[in-house]
């Protein structure tokens, strides 16, 4: 305490003139001085120190008297909500914030506390008290916004997040909702009212068993990249994160939800865990590359022996995409370079030809076999010099660190 006695002395008392703090106010303005005393215990210090008088508080309006009423407030609407930690926000009158800087400013204090900072903290400790939780200041479950003007309380609820890998078991589902392009979800003629192109998809079959244990309001699945429509996921599945908003339960049976999303036959999930929000960049940045199953028609077709001799050329050069024309309509017209990085014939028979091909995340692996019309150079088309159409594709791993 000697230190916020000493920063005191300097202090011109007569400056206050009639104006009256709190202990609270009177304390904070040497908040940043000295450590492990409350306000309440500096400005009661302070206040023996140069007799300032007691009053209604000029500053604060006495709202440093209400954190146990405010804190109870808190409790209450936090009440439906399951969740480990939290965090306290506040809205404090405009007018009390201009009152306390113009106070800073007059007496020339280099050590103040903002007494937005005071309420959040006061309050916090005593939710914190009162629910035996903890608070946590950069990765809360739910944050009480308190309105110190009209005693109101806001809850923001932030997302629940799991991870794990999903196998794709069947063609012609897209990897999240695909809206309907012609009503664009609103629901017409064209989509049966449904509002989508597809019937479902990898997110909605996931998140529609998360949903039920959480009681979330929305959701999201954010994947280490997508495979097409048509096109399975298979090996050991592509990576995700789902995201399910305003949950109301946190704690959850995954491996139950594991199993009802195993028996729905459209898609397969492995070891989904608890994840958090910073680690959707990261999963969506990632660069892996990807090895697929090409199933492919050739016409006129081609000897098995120059099809093995074609592919080693083929890996050794770069290869130049220009945005394919399936997907330009909704992607920058753009040219990017990508390689291979490996690739074998599994097997020929008559025009049809079965590749092992493992390439560069980014990689239009179609286009690199029928060329779109010259957009993608060299292709297998190119190098083979006949027509070539892709009549599978299956995503057979995802090589990321996991």
């Amino acid at each position: 305490m000697d230190e916020v006695l000493s920063a005191a002395r300097s202090v011109d008392v007569s400056r206050f003139g009639e104006r009256t703090l709190c202990d609270a106010c009177l304390g904070r303005l040497f908040g940043k001085v000295g450590h492990g005393y409350t306000n309440d215990a500096r400005g009661r210090a302070v206040r023996d120190l140069l007799h300032v008088d007691v009053g209604p508080c000029w500053v604060c309006d006495d709202l440093t008297a209400r954190y146990d009423a405010l804190a109870d407030l808190v409790v209450r609407k936090l009440d439906p909500w399951e969740f480990d930690s939290f965090c306290i926000g506040s809205k404090i009158d405009s007018e009390a914030a201009a009152r306390e800087e113009s106070l800073w400013a007059e007496l020339a204090l280099a050590g103040p506390e903002p007494l937005k900072a005071e309420v959040n903290r006061e309050i916090g400790k005593r939710v914190s008290d009162r629910l035996g939780k903890e608070p946590n200041l950069a990765h809360p479950d739910v944050v009480a916004i308190v309105d110190t003007a009209f005693d109101h309380v806001d809850v923001q609820v932030n997302p629940l997040y799991v991870r794990g890998r999903y196998r794709k078991l069947v063609r012609g589902v897209p990897q999240t909702r695909w809206p309907c392009r012609r009503c664009m979800g609103k629901g017409c003629a064209r989509c049966g009212g449904a509002g989508k192109m597809y019937p479902t998809s990898v997110e909605e079959v996931i998140a529609a068993e998360i949903l039920k244990d959480s009681g979330g309001t929305g959701h999201a699945l954010h994947g280490m990249g997508r495979e097409d429509v048509d096109a399975r996921m298979l090996g050991r599945g592509r990576p995700f994160i789902l995201e399910i908003k305003e949950p109301r339960r946190r704690v959850i049976d995954l491996g139950g939800a594991v199993g009802r999303i195993n028996a729905s036959g459209i898609v397969e999930v492995d070891g989904l865990v608890p994840a958090r929000g910073t680690d959707v960049v990261p999963l969506k940045e990632d660069r892996a590359a990807k090895t697929y199953r090409v199933l492919l028609r050739m016409a006129p077709p081609v000897e098995e022996a120059k099809l093995k001799n074609t592919l080693p050329v083929l890996v050794a050069e770069p290869i130049a995409q220009r945005t394919p024309e399936r997907v330009v309509h909704r992607r920058a017209d753009t040219t990017r370079h990508r390689r291979l990085l490996a690739a074998e014939v599994v097997g020929v028979d008559g025009d049809r030809a079965e590749l092992r091909v493992t390439a560069e995340a980014g990689t239009y692996v179609k286009e690199w076999v029928h060329g779109d019309r010259g957009r993608t150079r060299p292709s297998l088309a190119e190098r083979l010099d006949v027509a070539c159409e892709v009549l599978e594709l299956d995503v057979l791993e995802v090589h990321d660190d996991g």
